[in-house]
């Protein structure tokens, strides 16, 4: 997970946002969660903490359980999120943590005769005052870092402790984020999200100084390029831009569900409270101040209604004043008929359906591809608010599922700022509610779909944690999804599916039974193609073809039979460039020739390869390179699947091996124009890797070693042209190397 830079013109926009998305993670609930919160500035971590202790310690409408009997009834007063200071004397959180759970356990509710019952749920734990640590010793310091280093052992304990039952919210500065991130990486590899906010340091007296990190760091061996010339797969990010909503590795955007009616006729004349809140915003604009003021005023007119489902509703109509009154209106009448219903008061099945309609409104602005975080929280809430007031609506394996994909959403959304696991971790639990909802038999495309989903899911959490783990479930859910979802059926369907298997399967041979799998990978691979036709599905077709190739070249990395699989890889390659071409999808046709290039350069460099076909395969890799290079760099602000600097060092490798090869036949100046297009290349990878230290010296030295082969192969004329191309300032650095 990375932490997002928060140098924004407007703070409090992505403060507002940052808050949300903290709230949001916070009122899940989920067990053994680690969130950190980062704030230079203490007097808006001072607001941003109080006001999550008020909102979420004590909940308004969660002072109740219902019993088995169904009738509610009142509960002690036991706190949701309990804040605690750090204690700078003995700075360990998870004790502290302990401490209170000991001085203050979770009371027994529902408790009969026999006093049996349960426990109320341990609370959210927010520890505030880190930043306090750096007026410290170095010693108490290090302490602290100390015991985040063996907070490990209570996270990954099997014990029952009602610690491992609560999660925790550790609000730190900057700096002292860098520290843990260095001096305590069994504290970070636990963290769920990064929350930053963004604004200036407080200022201080004193010199706040730097808490003190580890100094001990260990080396990464970074793979000869020659050995390694495939950096990364392309198929991730080409699966990825193959559905134009994102919604799947493959092609089909799995979101069905019936769509809100639209009345066609005349709008209703706006009920009394829609001109205020128009007003509100207008206000909004003028005065932030005013505006929060004007905002409680006009939300006292929705008192049943939850205060964070109002605020995000008004937050989505902001933009939209003046622009779209009619895409303002819906929302309105909708809070406002929920409104009425909670004041009649109307049953829970029609309180229900009105939260669906609203769910559904701003579903359907989604799949229009308003994916704003607001839009998509305000979904998700509504859709929650729906199912608690009906957990028996026959509409409930869809929500579940449109609940699982919004929050996977949110996960694979721009705005995302580093808790993407969670949302991940919440999606896969949706999917799973929806699918004890279905039965298998009966409901087939729906139980199909979700399992769909649910692989997709696990395919992203792999990225986390569990990498093998989490794609042996993506692969059982794409199978189960298969078992349901027929060629004979829904062909196409079948065949995303079936692309969508051979991922899981590609992936998961990256860690376990590479042959096996890849060679399963293949299998699925090859059903999807031949459920697609190049004539109608050009890209489709395209980008299979490309997989199928990647899967062949990683085959051939195996040693099982090398020259076949790359002779293979190369044949699907070139397959695939008739319908990836420059003009329909230029950067995966840059793509694929990058991964042509690679195929021919390790079938070159085999054994058994005769230096006459060498030759020639070292030419077609240089012009499949050429091509790539050249597509890729007329492309200005669309993002590659490959690493352009790893392919400019490629194609420097490619020059350079033929021409110093002894089998080369060419003369003086054909020499001279291999090892100037090698030089130059070395020199714009050894540019483009100038922040990775790695990189940048192992590219370096083929840089020393490609201006010897001129002086071997030109002479001392042929150094001094050399060395006219290196850039002054690399002079000093390569002159005592030659």
């Amino acid at each position: 997970m990375s932490v997002n830079d928060t140098r924004h013109s407007n703070n409090f926009t992505w403060n507002r946002q940052v808050y949300h998305r903290l709230k949001l993670a916070l009122s899940l609930g989920l067990r053994r969660q680690v969130y950190l919160a980062v704030s230079d500035n203490l007097h808006l971590r001072n607001q941003v903490a109080a006001r999550l202790h008020s909102t979420l310690a004590y909940p308004v409408g969660q002072v109740l359980y219902k019993p088995i009997d169904g009738q509610q009834a009142s509960t002690p007063a036991y706190p949701r999120l309990v804040t605690l200071r750090l204690n700078l004397s003995d700075p360990n959180p998870i004790d502290h943590i302990n401490q209170w759970l000991a001085n203050y356990p979770p009371p027994i509710i529902g408790a009969s005769k026999d006093n049996s019952g349960r426990p109320l749920p341990i609370p959210i734990f927010q520890i505030v005052g880190v930043e306090q640590l750096t007026k410290q010793p170095v010693a108490i310091q290090r302490l602290f870092l100390h015991y985040l280093r063996l907070s490990e052992e209570n996270f990954s304990s099997q014990e029952s402790s009602q610690f491992l039952d609560s999660s925790m919210l550790l609000w730190v500065s900057r700096p002292w984020l860098s520290a843990i991130q260095q001096s305590a990486p069994q504290f970070w590899r636990w963290r769920t999200g990064v929350f930053v906010f963004a604004g200036e340091p407080t200022p201080t007296t004193e010199n706040p100084g730097y808490p003190e990190r580890s100094s001990s760091s260990r080396d990464l061996d970074l793979e000869d390029i020659e050995q390694s010339v495939l950096d990364e797969s392309v198929i991730a990010a080409e699966l990825k831009a193959a559905s134009a909503n994102g919604l799947k590795f493959g092609d089909d955007f799995d979101f069905p569900m019936e769509s809100p009616r639209k009345n066609p006729g005349k709008q209703p004349e706006a009920w009394p409270l829609t001109a205020e809140l128009l007003k509100v915003q207008t206000q909004k604009r003028k005065s932030t101040a005013r505006s929060h003021q004007d905002h409680s005023q006009s939300q006292s007119s929705l008192s049943h209604i939850s205060k964070d489902l109002t605020e995000l509703v008004i937050g989505t109509m902001d933009t939209k004043v003046g622009e779209d009154g009619e895409d303002n209106q819906q929302p309105q009448q909708i809070l406002l008929e929920i409104e009425k219903l909670h004041s009649q008061p109307a049953s829970g099945e029609v309180l229900a359906a009105a939260y669906h309609n609203l769910g559904n409104l701003y579903r359907l602005r989604i799949e229009q591809g308003k994916s704003s975080l607001e839009n998509l929280m305000v979904a998700i809430l509504a859709y929650q608010e729906a199912i608690a007031y009906d957990e028996n609506s026959p509409q409930l394996p869809d929500i579940l599922n449109d609940l699982g994909t919004l929050y996977w959403m949110l996960y694979r959304a721009p705005h995302n700022s580093g808790d993407g696991k969670a949302y991940i971790e919440q999606a896969i639990e949706f999917y799973h509610l929806a699918l004890k909802q279905i039965s298998p038999q009966e409901q087939s495309e729906t139980y199909a779909r979700v399992q769909n989903n649910l692989g997709t899911a696990y395919g992203d959490l792999a990225r986390f944690a569990n990498s093998s783990e989490n794609w042996q479930q993506a692969v059982l859910a794409y199978s189960q999804a298969l078992r349901y979802r027929t060629a004979d059926i829904e062909p196409l369907k079948y065949a995303a599916c079936q692309n969508n298997l051979g991922t899981a399967y590609w992936h998961l041979g990256q860690y376990d039974q590479p042959v096996v799998n890849l060679h399963k990978a293949i299998a699925s691979y090859s059903q999807a193609l031949a459920h697609y036709s190049p004539e109608q599905e050009p890209l489709k077709y395209g980008m299979i073809q490309n997989n199928i190739g990647t899967a062949y070249w990683n085959l051939a990395q195996y040693d099982e039979q090398p020259a076949k699989n790359l002779q293979l890889a190369i044949d699907v390659y070139r397959e695939a460039l008739k319908y990836r071409t420059p003009a329909n999808v230029p950067s995966a046709c840059a793509a694929t020739q990058n991964n042509l290039g690679t195929a021919y350069w390790h079938l070159a460099n085999l054994t058994q390869t005769s230096k006459e076909s060498q030759q020639k395969l070292l030419k077609l890799s240089i012009h499949a390179y050429d091509e790539a290079l050249a597509l890729a760099n007329s492309l200005s602000g669309i993002p590659l699947s490959f690493d352009l600097f790893a392919a400019h060092n490629n194609l420097a490798l490619a020059h350079y091996q033929l021409v110093t090869d002894n089998s080369f036949t060419g003369d003086k100046a054909a020499s001279s124009q291999h090892l100037e297009a090698a030089l130059n290349n070395h020199l714009q990878a050894l540019n483009g890797f100038s922040q990775q230290p790695e990189a940048y010296q192992t590219t370096f030295s083929y840089v020393v070693k490609t201006i010897r082969a001129f002086h071997s192969q030109l002479g001392i004329q042929g150094q001094n042209l050399a060395l006219s191309k290196v850039p002054g300032h690399l002079l000093p650095e390569v002159l005592p190397k030659l």
